[in-house]
């Protein structure tokens, strides 16, 4: 393949994955995250099975357009999981332990990758890695309801906790907002109606904002192999830096905004569009070192993360449970 055509590739999944985020928070109100997510991730798996099976460019575009289709409703059916089954103060927590599992992957990917195509072929890669996505389903079905009351894992009181649900004196002791002067002036803290119809989130701009800056900032070079003249062994282990970083950089986000920013956001996602600046004008000069490149991007990865988990909470605070679906899939649209 020529560098357009592994871009071409590389494109026709996003635009498949991103074009198809609208239909999927569709079919996830209309018949529940349980079925449609279990659905999704097998289809993926077959998806990602096929690949290997390719013979041709042709062969391979049309798996990578079906690969973002069977991919697109699993981001929404995650965190709509989330939305439901946990109270606003763990749900910062949540995404990014969510978002950290998402970038493991790529931490070992490309080392358990590099393995197979030396031994047995690249195409092997994706045989090997289509095989528990056809078993974790199962596990999904099983266990996870959409909402937690219909749980039998779930008692009432850890229902009224997730939901909120709080006594009169609970409400009296309840302590007042604690305002941070300066920073909340920043960020622009007020108090906002909330979105209760499909109809007020296609028109909210705190939903297009939202995604536009994250449109703006979901990205990391990926031509080191030609570019750097890195072998296959050594762009395992420099490929696999931004992702620890990532990794770091969004368990570290969600707990920030949790706790020492109290479910404040917006710094998180400021924070990470001025660090996706710098980074990526540090990445221009990038030196050929493995171990520079390696420290770079392991930097790169933990600065940009960081706000990644504010972009999965944000529409959780001013839309109604059964609306976020779209309003997420907006925003991950924006993204991809």
């Amino acid at each position: 393949m020529t560098n357009a055509e592994a871009g071409a590739l590389v494109s026709l999944f996003l635009l498949a994955y991103a074009f198809i985020q609208i239909s999927s928070a569709w079919l996830i109100t209309r018949f529940g995250v349980r079925k449609v997510f279990t659905s999704s991730m097998i289809l993926t798996s077959i998806a990602t099975a096929l690949t290997g099976f390719a013979g041709s460019i042709l062969q391979l575009k049309v798996c990578r357009v079906l690969l973002g289709i069977a991919e697109g409703p699993l981001p929404i059916g995650v965190t709509s999981t989330i939305n439901n089954w946990f109270p606003s103060k763990e749900k910062g927590i949540t995404s990014g332990i969510f978002l950290s599992s998402i970038k493991l992957g790529p931490v070992i990917t490309p080392i358990i990758g590099s393995f197979i195509i030396i031994h047995w072929g690249w195409k092997e890669v994706f045989l090997f890695f289509a095989l528990p996505g056809l078993i974790l389903p199962v596990m999904w079905f099983l266990f996870v309801k959409d909402k937690p009351a219909d749980s039998g894992f779930v008692n009432q009181q850890e229902v009224d906790i997730i939901n909120e649900k709080q006594t009169t004196a609970q409400v009296q002791e309840k302590k007042a907002y604690k305002r941070i002067p300066y920073l909340d002036s920043f960020i622009r803290v007020r108090n906002t109606p909330k979105v209760t119809t499909t109809k007020q989130v296609y028109r909210s701009w705190n939903v297009f904002g939202c995604g536009l800056g994250y449109c703006c900032q979901l990205g990391i070079p990926t031509y080191l192999l030609s570019e750097k003249n890195l072998s296959m062994v050594g762009m395992g282990f420099v490929s696999a830096a931004p992702w620890v970083g990532a990794v770091l950089g969004n368990l570290l986000g969600g707990i920030l905004s949790d706790t020492l920013l109290d479910k404040r956001r917006k710094p998180g996602m400021l924070l990470s569009a001025v660090s996706t600046s710098v980074m990526m004008l540090c990445l221009l000069y990038m030196p050929a070192n493995p171990v520079l490149c390696a420290l770079l991007l392991f930097m790169t990865g933990l600065l940009l993360s960081i706000g990644f988990s504010a972009y999965m909470v944000y529409p959780m605070s001013f839309v109604a449970k059964d609306k976020f679906p779209v309003a997420n899939a907006i925003v991950n649209m924006g993204g991809n």
